[in-house]
């Protein structure tokens, strides 16, 4: 597997495995199928509501906790220093681990920034090997980097060939932070698993549009999450490292961008108060 070097050192694979709407009681036996594939970045959150599944495959797998990267996320609800210090230590004892290799804050609202001075600690602890933002868009995110001490690591966003973020991306990369995609496969929408631009590029290398998708990300040195719960699929979603897309390929999906999200508004107020409102937990 590929890795990236983070702006701490720490070493991330490119491809990786999320959780996200896999219901609790299917997700075991999804993570052990994804271990077996050879994935060994595993992506989850307090908010997906699977973490101890999660934590009960990676010990039941058998593989040295240090050959695996496992990420969660504190939610909107237990922002602020104290309380995320607290959901930390939640995630921890349900996912079975003495330390996560990337701690998220999963959404930017709420207090941020105590939960940013929370994190640093955890980091500097050695509890969290790096710490990182999810869903921040450019402006949140320079704020956050400017006036703290530590430059998150990742930031995990909605990155698909229909909401590309290439200008995102390169923010990112001017402030070292590495850009991970959540979402890459959009969820099949806008027809991405037939769109004949995809298709015919996945004809060319005898891929598949999934196994395209994997690899423009892959060459754009986007780290990526894929989701299945189906093992043949893991298995095809992993093999993307013995082909690569051509300049004008790249091209090609280039021109499919919109520049717009397909699933969240993180400017509509309605939207953001539904969601910071959002409680995972009593």
């Amino acid at each position: 597997m590929q890795t990236v070097t983070l702006n701490n050192g720490v070493r991330m694979p490119v491809l990786g495995f999320g959780v996200y709407q896999i219901p609790p009681g299917q997700t075991e036996q999804a993570v052990t199928h994804a271990l077996v594939a050879g994935y060994r970045l595993l992506d989850t959150a307090a908010a997906y509501g699977n973490e101890e599944a999660v934590g009960r495959a990676v010990k039941s797998s058998g593989i040295p906790r240090e050959e695996l990267f496992i990420t969660t996320k504190v939610w909107i609800q237990d922002a602020g220093e104290e309380n995320a210090r607290r959901a930390f230590d939640t995630s921890l004892r349900k996912l079975g681990l003495d330390y996560l290799d990337l701690y998220l804050i999963h959404q930017p609202y709420g207090d941020v920034y105590g939960s940013w001075r929370a994190m640093e600690g955890l980091n500097r602890e050695g509890r969290a090997k790096a710490i990182g933002v999810s869903n921040f868009y450019p402006d949140r995110l320079v704020d956050l980097i400017d006036h703290n001490e530590v430059t998150p690591a990742v930031n995990q966003i909605e990155t698909h060939p229909f909401f590309q973020r290439t200008a995102d991306q390169d923010l990112m990369r001017g402030r070292r932070v590495q850009i991970e995609s959540w979402g890459p496969f959009a969820e099949g929408r806008n027809n991405l698993f037939s769109h004949p631009v995809l298709g015919e590029i996945g004809a060319r290398h005898g891929k598949s549009v999934a196994q395209v998708v994997l690899r423009w990300l892959v060459q754009r040195q986007v780290v990526v999450l894929s989701k299945s719960v189906r093992a043949e699929r893991m298995a095809e979603n992993i093999d993307v490292f013995d082909f690569e897309l051509t300049d004008g390929q790249m091209a090609s999906i280039a021109a499919l961008d919109t520049g717009r999200s397909l699933f969240f508004d993180h400017w509509d107020p309605a939207a953001v108060s539904q969601l910071g409102n959002a409680r995972i937990h009593d």
